[in-house]
């Protein structure tokens, strides 16, 4: 499988829709690079005694709609690259869903699961003190992201209201609930990307109770799993993957049978029933609707002629590669863009925000609602932009992002 830069891909997207745009330079210039960048190194006493020296990132992408908006990653392959690369693309989903945001994204080279609890909050503290004069909730507003969770939103939490002195909640969103986090955040990202799905499928004729496969049955698969089956009006689940492997039954899976087999197991291997199969195979079966909910470039131009789904949505941040979102597009695979598809989770900490302001804060309900309002406005956009320009889209996502964020630029007098 070839490799790719995170990075130059996000920046070849933003150049692409710059030029259908017929952006002047100078705007294309300021929107290829982040307007801020911060790398920092982090002290932290493990619990063997040993000082271990961990570094941080935190990239700023854009400010021209709000301030930046962006989750942290606690991962051992980080790099200032990938950040870059997902800062970029926050501030384009925040765009597409037209929420006033920009983009932010951080990351701590570590890995989680060889570290203890201890350390774990010891390394959200020591992010929080090398960081908190750059954030706020009028500068810049964490979030979770791969190898943190609302624990560690919670902790950071604390020590910047600890440094601050005042109450701040708005400064990280998907905290517990308890702290003022939301009422629908948890399952905000599938659920926003199966209103997506259920509007692919009227505009394209797809029926959304056939056969759906997801990849990556994670937090995000899991729960799309699940709410496919509620939202849509049924549907048959033939084939979920996790990273020990993947399984398949023609007949249809149980997901929340399978999620409580997971939570037993460790893994959907060996789930009653089913069969195993090869985990790539699980991308090329005859579906209506695929779920790349798990890495990034799993589809790519060697498997792209052998996908079989009519539709495709994007819960992983890049799982397409460029080459394949172009043959897939060529042959009349519907592939709904991680901008777009994965929004709910942005949308959700932006009520949160909202709630954290007001001291207000409504039901489950009210959330969904105010949600599914978001998606269907932001699909319709972006599918009548790739219609208007003949693009596929993801480049109809990019041109409507892109044309917001540099209007707002150009508003301000940046240039």
């Amino acid at each position: 499988m070839q490799s790719y830069n995170s990075f130059k891909v996000a920046q070849s997207q933003v150049e692409a829709a710059g030029q259908l745009l017929n952006l002047d330079q100078a705007t294309l210039d300021l929107l290829l690079w982040p307007q801020r960048e911060f790398t920092f190194t982090l002290p932290v006493r493990m619990d063997s005694g040993e000082i271990k020296i961990l570094h941080g990132y935190r990239i700023q992408h854009n400010f021209a709609r709000g301030p930046a908006k962006g989750g942290i990653r606690f991962h051992p392959d980080e790099t200032i690259d990938t950040v870059r690369a997902l800062a970029g693309w926050m501030t384009w989903k925040t765009a597409v869903a037209d929420l006033p945001l920009g983009g932010g994204k951080g990351g701590v080279i570590c890995d989680p699961r060889k570290m203890s609890q201890r350390e774990i909050e010891l390394t959200s503290r020591a992010y929080v003190r090398a960081l908190w004069q750059h954030i706020g909730v009028d500068r810049d507003i964490a979030a979770t992201d791969v190898y943190t969770n609302p624990q560690t939103m919670a902790w950071m939490l604390d020590e910047y209201e600890t440094i601050k002195g005042q109450h701040q909640p708005g400064v990280v969103t998907n905290k517990p609930i308890s702290l003022g986090g939301s009422e629908g955040r948890r399952n905000a990202t599938a659920r926003g990307g199966v209103i997506v799905v259920r509007e692919a499928c009227k505009t394209y004729g797809v029926d959304p109770t056939g056969d759906y496969a997801v990849q990556g049955f994670g937090n995000a698969g899991q729960r799309a799993a699940i709410l496919h089956r509620d939202l849509l009006g049924g549907g048959n689940l033939v084939a979920v993957s996790d990273s020990r492997g993947a399984i398949y039954n023609k007949n249809g899976l149980n997901p929340m049978e399978l999620i409580n087999h997971k939570l037993r197991t460790g893994s959907v291997l060996d789930f009653p029933g089913s069969e195993p199969i090869d985990p790539d195979s699980l991308l090329e079966l005859n579906v209506g609707i695929l779920y790349p909910a798990a890495l990034e470039n799993v589809i790519h131009i060697k498997n792209a002629d052998r996908i079989q789904a009519r539709i495709i949505c994007e819960l992983a941040n890049g799982p397409t590669s460029p080459q394949a979102d172009a043959a897939l597009f060529d042959k009349g695979v519907h592939v709904i863009p991680d901008i777009l598809a994965n929004a709910g989770g942005v949308t959700v900490s932006y009520l949160e925000m909202v709630q954290n302001r007001s001291s207000f804060y409504w039901n489950d309900l009210s959330i969904n609602k105010r949600l599914d309002s978001t998606m269907i406005t932001a699909y319709q956009a972006v599918h009548s932009a790739s219609k208007e320009r003949q693009v596929s889209p993801r480049m109809g996502a990019m041109l409507v992002a892109v044309a917001r964020v540099a209007e707002s630029c150009k508003l301000r007098g940046w240039v």
